[in-house]
């Protein structure tokens, strides 16, 4: 189950908006003959490439023999075949899953018919590595939502910019050290979307663009948050844009629309509330394009409507050990309760602390 964990790491970037799968076939010798891992544009699913590849090298030895795959095999076809079929066809014996599938509709299915056909199924080895590689997907398949994961730079008094005056309009103020900063990209890597707001555009001046130089199917969407289409022409995500820059307002300023859509940005319109871009609302668009997981870098104000709407699954804070003081900006501000992170995960980045933590399971599926 490992090495099947490692194959559907390969996943990542290329898979969406299916699941990352690996798989390993190993004949009724115990020898692996056979290994694969899932490509959205190739279409066969981890189980097919590992079985044709074991075919290919053990032919009938397969029969008997034992698969390894990090998610439950799904027994329905869509665009391609049931991978039980494919199983049941090759004869093997014995069928071991990391988790079962995410979505209701499938959950237990794909076991069911394996175990009707006589294959033993064992499940929930390495389940915990699984799901975690696979959160995005089963937040999309129960919610037809992404996963949304706030990434915040910020000091140890919980700042994430200078006070007034300091930084330069356009221009980055980096927080942390750049061993943090080159972690955020494989986090931009395994994303669909970024998502910012446009008063950090303002500020910053961000291209928001996937640098890690690891290969995806789809280009990383730049989603930028901007109720009265301040969006400025000269920004360095509009003039990089290439299909790949998508802006969400409630104005209805055609001139501005237009001016920005003649440069390669999309613009959609919602309905405001409060005078605002509806976030549930962007989700939902998000969702029903395919996104399974967004990246949220944003300023204070998105920070906190995120969090308070309950809108974040995942939280993954870059904390850099200065103090910058009350006048300087901070990530949160009016709270009404506070967010508590469980089981924290702790990375070292240099002087830097990584914590990073689940807020809620999307393997549950309520939102």
């Amino acid at each position: 189950m490992e090495r099947a964990l490692e194959l559907a790491r390969r996943g990542i970037g290329v898979t969406s908006p299916n699941p990352a799968v690996g798989c390993v076939v190993l004949d009724r010798g115990g020898q692996v003959v056979g290994e694969g891992w899932h490509e959205y544009d190739l279409l066969d699913h981890a189980e097919v490439v590992a079985l044709k590849e074991a075919q290919q090298h053990a032919g009938e030895r397969v029969k008997g023999g034992t698969v390894y795959v990090t998610l439950e095999p799904c027994n329905h076809t869509g665009r391609t075949g049931p991978c039980t079929q494919a199983l049941i066809g090759a004869g093997v014996a014995r069928v071991v899953m990391a988790t079962s599938d995410p979505n209701a509709k499938v959950a237990g299915h794909g076991a069911e018919a394996l175990r009707a056909a006589g294959v033993a199924v064992e499940m929930g080895v390495r389940e915990a590595e699984a799901r975690r590689l696979n959160e995005g997907f089963a937040c999309w398949v129960t919610t037809n939502r992404p996963l949304v994961l706030m990434k915040v730079a910020m000091t140890l008094d919980g700042r994430i910019g200078p006070p007034p005056g300091v930084q330069k309009p356009g221009e980055p103020y980096w927080i942390t050290n750049e061993l943090s900063r080159a972690a955020v990209q494989p986090l931009r890597w395994a994303a669909d979307a970024a998502v910012t707001g446009v008063d950090t555009v303002l500020a910053d001046g961000p291209l928001l663009t996937d640098r890690s130089g690891m290969r995806r199917r789809r280009k990383l969407q730049r989603v930028v948050l901007d109720s009265a289409l301040r969006m400025p022409l000269e920004s360095k995500m509009v003039k990089t844009a290439d299909g790949d820059v998508v802006v969400f307002t409630v104005s209805s300023d055609r001139g501005k629309i237009g001016e920005l859509e003649k440069q390669g940005v999309r613009v959609e319109v919602l309905p405001a509330e409060a005078g605002r871009v509806p976030l549930g609302k962007v989700l939902d668009k998000l969702g029903s394009e395919g996104i399974l997981t967004v990246i949220t870098e944003t300023g204070t104000r998105l920070n906190t409507a995120l969090l308070a709407g309950g809108l974040v699954d995942r939280v993954q804070l870059f904390v850099s050990p200065q103090i910058m003081g009350s006048d300087a900006v901070p990530a949160f501000k009016g709270m009404a309760q506070a967010i508590r992170m469980a089981e924290v995960e702790v990375e070292r980045f240099g002087n830097d602390l990584g914590l990073g933590s689940l807020l809620r399971d999307p393997w549950k599926g309520s939102r």
